[in-house]
């Protein structure tokens, strides 16, 4: 594949539990979090795993309200153990990307209105300035935040995240200000030498029938989906914000003409999430992108199987197989994808799925499943 770098994904609350100062921390719709997968007590033999795995990159976030458990007060603890997390995966080769946002956000932002509040931009740019002063020289690069997109609908559309608002008006408002917030944050990041990198959650869009009503909410969500933030990608200003363009993909979906969603293709079987695995939408995905930014150096940030925790997983092994094969025709075909990163290395909590769903190359006991295998065969050649 030419040029190339492979990673894992994994976030702060999913790995580590969510934190008592942070807004998931007993969100009414979530089971308990407990302590993730116990990353905090296992971080340097995880980085050591995934290193002999043949990972060169790991995207990992830092939670926000760890830090900051309280407006203006800095938890010296924490600082001291995100700065031993970034230096062990630096002391066994692996290039640690920081993501300063994935879904929980500390209460008293929350409290504040979040990123639905007045000064919502003002105050993460805070935030953004000080971890690049706390954490920038142990950086191996920047992800600000982990799919805006899917944040703001879960959190304001859907209701299913905190603080579970269903209000389209509102929805729209939030994901305007989260990407504008995403981008700023690149442009201040860039500042450190430290390479930027966004994760935009994307997917084809399949209409169910050729009515114009179906059409005009295909379009819709199309703006939605990538409009959003490909016009931020286009403006002048932030042209450079991002070295790489970061895309996630894990599904399509059939839209209706009153709005309704429904997994594509009709005739796959559904995951344990409700979606189907379909590795070819990531085809359209990436003809899209190029399309779209054709001289944007790209990476799949985010490509993973869910399943209920098979260790023999034969249909993970087909997804990521057929999903690289399509990865490799891209470039083929002049598109320039740098690497790839799967979601995720070591199964952990999965939000409102807790830990009924699997998606790691390791299990929680850190045994091996045959994708294991498959990723070490393929980063070595």
């Amino acid at each position: 594949m030419g040029s190339w770098w492979w990673g894992t994904g994994a976030s702060a609350v999913q790995v580590e539990g969510a934190h008592p100062a942070d807004d998931w921390h007993g969100w009414k719709d979530a089971p308990d979090s407990g302590d993730g997968n116990g990353f905090a007590r296992r971080y340097r033999e995880d980085f050591t795993l995934l290193r002999d795995l043949g990972a060169t990159d790991h995207r990992l976030s830092l939670n926000w309200a760890r830090v900051e458990p309280v407006e203006g007060q800095i938890d010296q603890d924490a600082v001291a153990y995100y700065r031993a997390v970034l230096a062990a995966a630096r002391e066994v080769g692996l290039r640690v990307w920081v993501c300063l946002l994935h879904s929980a956000i500390p209460v008293w932002f929350a409290d504040k209105g979040g990123f639905a509040g007045d000064r919502a931009v003002g105050t993460w740019l805070r935030w953004v300035d000080l971890a690049a002063e706390l954490f920038g020289d142990l950086a191996g690069g920047w992800m600000p935040m982990n799919l805006p997109t899917t944040y703001a609908q879960k959190a304001y559309l859907t209701g299913s995240f905190p603080p579970g608002h269903r209000d389209p008006a509102q929805f729209a408002a939030v994901l305007a200000t989260m990407h504008t917030a995403d981008f700023e944050a690149a442009l201040r990041l860039r500042d450190t030498g430290r390479p930027t990198c966004c994760n935009e959650a994307v997917l084809p869009l399949y209409p169910a029938d050729d009515s114009p009503e179906t059409a005009a909410v295909l379009a819709r969500l199309d703006a939605m989906v990538w409009d959003s933030w490909l016009r931020l990608a286009r403006d002048p200003r932030y042209a450079d914000a991002f070295d790489l363009i970061g895309i996630s993909y894990y599904y399509a979906m059939t839209v209706h003409s009153n709005g309704a969603l429904a997994p594509f293709p009709a005739d796959g079987e559904p995951g344990p999430l409700g979606y189907v695995p379909w590795p070819d939408g990531l085809a359209a995905v990436l003809e899209r992108l190029h399309r779209e930014l054709p001289d944007a150096r790209v990476v799949v940030a985010e490509i993973g199987y869910g399943d209920a925790g098979e260790q023999d997983d034969t249909a993970r092994c087909e997804y990521l197989r057929r999903a690289f094969e399509l990865i490799a025709a891209a470039q083929d075909n002049g598109m320039r994808v740098e690497g790839v990163s799967i979601w995720t290395g070591i199964d952990n909590y999965e939000w409102l799925a807790g830990r009924s769903v699997s998606f790691g190359l390791f299990d929680v006991d850190r045994r091996p499943r045959r994708s294991a295998e498959l990723i070490r065969s393929l980063a070595r050649g």
